[in-house]
């Protein structure tokens, strides 16, 4: 093993990067369906105090794919969802499937760092079709969770042995293992550290201590909160009835923010417990801390009950809260980042090359421009509904290919074959867009000027110049093709 470090730290000393022993630590804290625009982070103040004011917060920050493998599988590949081929949260939609396994997981972010002498750590969920006894390439220790988001009655892969937990809450314990590792970690040897806890994800649990907290709290009533949509305005998901939805639903949605917000606060303590050991271990000062969610998430939006997979500012979002050696304290950027940012910023923090085949670039650059940077980000996803997905206990028919229909939320249904679509979210110093093609019969399409229209309420896209939608089609087709650097351009 020395001999290896030894080899390591000769390739990085000749290749011109950081020196061993100056290479930083990496803390990398992912969320799973954390809202931004609802004010999800609000629970969670010593996060707050302790990366956001230390740091920078990325205020336009985005998800690629507004759904857990997708989303996830593209931060660690760097790549959009079309590289990976990662489309949804299935094994057969190539969530932990062949192409994952084979092609993408043995170059990913973890492989890289590993070869290059970093110790990697990883605890809480991958990848939802994860249920393998085998350890992932490129992390030293492993506790990954087996499937989705749990907080108690799960099953964790700790090195290798598959083990089975019932009444420990998962956040805590992902808390102690990151602890344990940081701990043993030899002065000097650097690290990188993700971990992955399951809140604020149905159902919502919160730790027992945490269960009493925010009891006035209620959803936000955001302006296109419960608003029924016409035919025009948004595409046959959003519009399907009931809508607007009826009370007793909306008291759940209630219930449900809340719920949210309490699970967080294990998260929030999980943070300040970290910072505190790095802290204490004389070793804060030079560890990044990288702190974001797998996507967003709406709550009666648009007469919506609560889920992802949409198109929308509530879904596509996230928090992205930086802090470290380089970056200054109480900052905001404006310039837009994405998910397949982090691993080429990771590589750029650990001194390493970033590959070609990455569609994402490094967020560095960006802390020292006060202007906003033009870039068009593509967002992509592929509606799920089909035959098979039919909910017999709600009203609608298997022809419909509806998916995730329930009566807890009024068989307004979550997803649908014709909710594929792909949309370029443009930015630039006096703009701020986006534009939405659907891959349904009607070919349905929608655009919203953001700069005015925050809540997207008003559809423009059959307004449009001609010639502004053929721009923008155009772009589609360029970014749903594209691979890295033609990722970056602006078409």
């Amino acid at each position: 093993m020395e001999s290896l470090l030894r080899i390591s730290l000769l390739f990085l000393l000749v290749c011109g990067t950081r020196s061993y022993d100056e290479a930083p630590n990496i803390v990398l804290v992912l969320t799973d369906d954390q809202d931004v625009v609802l004010k999800g982070l609000n629970p969670m103040i010593k996060t707050q105090q302790l990366v956001a004011n230390r740091g920078t917060t990325f205020v336009n920050a985005f998800t690629l794919s507004p759904i857990c493998c997708p989303s996830r599988s593209s931060l660690l590949a760097g790549q959009y969802a079309h590289n990976v081929k990662t489309f949804n949260n299935s094994q057969s939609g190539g969530c932990y499937g062949t192409h994952w396994r084979e092609k993408v997981e043995p170059e990913a972010l973890p492989v890289l760092l590993r070869n290059a002498g970093y110790q990697t750590f990883y605890a809480g969920k991958y990848l939802n079709e994860y249920y393998s006894k085998d350890v992932p390439p490129g992390w030293s220790r492993w506790h990954g969770l087996h499937g989705n988001s749990k907080y108690y009655n799960y099953t964790l892969n700790e090195n290798g042995q598959v083990i089975s937990f019932t009444d420990d809450y998962l956040t805590d314990v992902l808390k102690n293992r990151t602890l344990d590792f940081i701990s043993s970690i030899e002065l000097g040897n650097p690290f990188f550290a993700m971990v992955a806890p399951p809140a604020p994800h149905a159902p919502y649990t919160a730790a027992e201590r945490h269960e009493h907290l925010f009891p006035n709290v209620n959803a936000l009533k955001t302006k296109n909160y419960n608003l029924p949509c016409g035919p025009l305005e948004k595409h046959w998901l959003v519009t399907m009835p009931p809508s607007p939805l009826p009370e007793d639903i909306l008291a759940s949605i209630d219930i449900i923010y809340r719920k949210r917000w309490q699970s967080l606060t294990a998260v929030d303590e999980m943070v300040a417990a970290i910072v505190q050991l790095l802290e204490k271990r004389g070793i804060l000062e030079n560890t990044y801390f990288i702190y974001t969610s797998d996507n967003g998430y709406h709550m009666g939006q648009f007469g919506l009950p609560y889920d992802k997979r949409q198109p929308y500012e509530t879904d596509i979002r996230v928090p992205f809260l930086m802090a470290g050696p380089k970056i200054p304290p109480k900052t905001l950027v404006s310039s837009p980042v994405a998910l397949i940012d982090i691993a080429p910023t990771v590589l750029e923090l650990a001194g390493l090359k970033v590959p070609p085949n990455m569609d994402g670039t490094s967020v560095m650059e960006k802390l020292t421009h006060t202007d906003i940077e033009e870039r068009q980000i593509l967002i992509e996803y592929w509606g799920e509904g089909n035959l098979e997905t039919h909910n017999p206990d709600c009203p609608w028919q298997k022809k419909d290919k509806l998916a995730l229909c329930t009566i807890d939320a009024a068989c307004h249904c979550q997803d649908s074959w014709n909710n594929t679509y792909n949309c370029v979210r443009h930015f630039a110093k006096d703009l701020d867009l986006i534009y939405c093609q659907f891959k349904d019969n009607e070919h349905f399409a929608e655009a919203y000027d953001l700069s005015n229209d925050m809540y997207q309420m008003e559809n423009i896209a059959y307004e449009m110049l001609p010639s502004i939608r053929a721009k923008y089609d155009l772009a589609i087709t360029n970014l749903t093709e594209c691979t890295g650097e033609t990722c970056r351009r602006i078409y």
